[in-house]
């Protein structure tokens, strides 16, 4: 989706099967691709960012919601609550928090900016944040025990601190992948009620139904008065033509009786 940064072009979620977590599938997914990747900080993701990697080298973008989330954790009484534990929090996770928190704040009013505008833009107001949160994130790790809960995740940013700060020099790159996790999010709620696929080759399709139904809901159309449709039409459609089918193309026909 680019409309963060003032694109046109319609949105689409593409979902890909694997049966496990190595390198290898991303590797194959990603085979013919090059240019910016906004993820975790998952290590089979590595081998995309080599600098010798064909068709070229995969630009690592790093993912600031993820950096966020456990400094999030460890600052949140109402999740503690919850969870039954005590109602304790750390004050330096509180602090970095708020300080995400202004510079998520600062980036949402560049969003539909074209890319030169944000970088422009982030220069301008974002990169001062940037800078002072590393340089206060170096100074408060210093002071703690490296097992301390608030220091591993404060290393999780400092360790990568050029991938987290290459939004700043590149307007097309979002301050966090939250679209992907979003449209991830329905799997990860439901996934105890489709356990098993069956087999690789229903893992494989289950992906291509599930690229299919949020596509469609990205670009606000009924999966399923979409997808009725199309199937009724497609057999006499023109070969030639099945981009007219595409949810952001797709315009449900007028009845015949109604039209009269």
């Amino acid at each position: 989706d680019d409309h963060p940064f003032g694109g046109t072009s319609p949105p689409a979620a593409v979902f890909f099967y694997s049966a496990d977590r190595t390198s290898i599938h991303p590797e194959q997914h990603l085979a013919g691709y090059a240019g910016v990747l906004q993820a975790d900080a998952y290590a089979g993701f590595n081998a995309l960012y080599a600098p010798d990697r064909k068709p070229g080298p995969i630009t690592e973008a790093g993912c600031w919601a993820h950096a966020r989330r456990k400094l999030f954790e460890l600052a949140d009484i109402a999740s503690q609550a919850r969870d039954k534990k005590p109602a304790k929090i750390s004050p330096i996770a509180f602090e970095a928090v708020q300080r995400f928190d202004a510079i998520f704040g600062l980036e949402r009013t560049i969003n539909g900016l074209s890319p030169e505008a944000r970088e422009a833009a982030r220069r301008k107001d974002i990169a001062p944040l940037v800078n002072d949160l590393i340089a206060w994130m170096k100074r408060e790790r210093a002071k703690l025990s490296r097992h301390n809960d608030v220091a591993k995740a404060m290393d999780y940013m400092l360790k990568r601190a050029n991938i987290f700060t290459r939004f700043l020099e590149d307007g097309r790159i979002c301050l966090s992948n939250n679209t992907a996790e979003r449209e991830l999010r329905g799997i990860a709620l439901g996934r105890k009620s489709w356990l098993f696929a069956g087999s690789d080759r229903g893992g494989e399709r289950a992906a291509v139904m599930l690229t299919l139904i949020q596509s469609a809901k990205l670009n606000d159309v009924d999966p399923q008065a979409w997808l009725a449709d199309v199937l009724a039409r497609i057999a006499d459609h023109k070969i030639t033509d099945l981009a007219a089918l595409l949810p952001w193309s797709w315009r449900r026909p007028i009845p015949v009786d109604r039209a009269a």
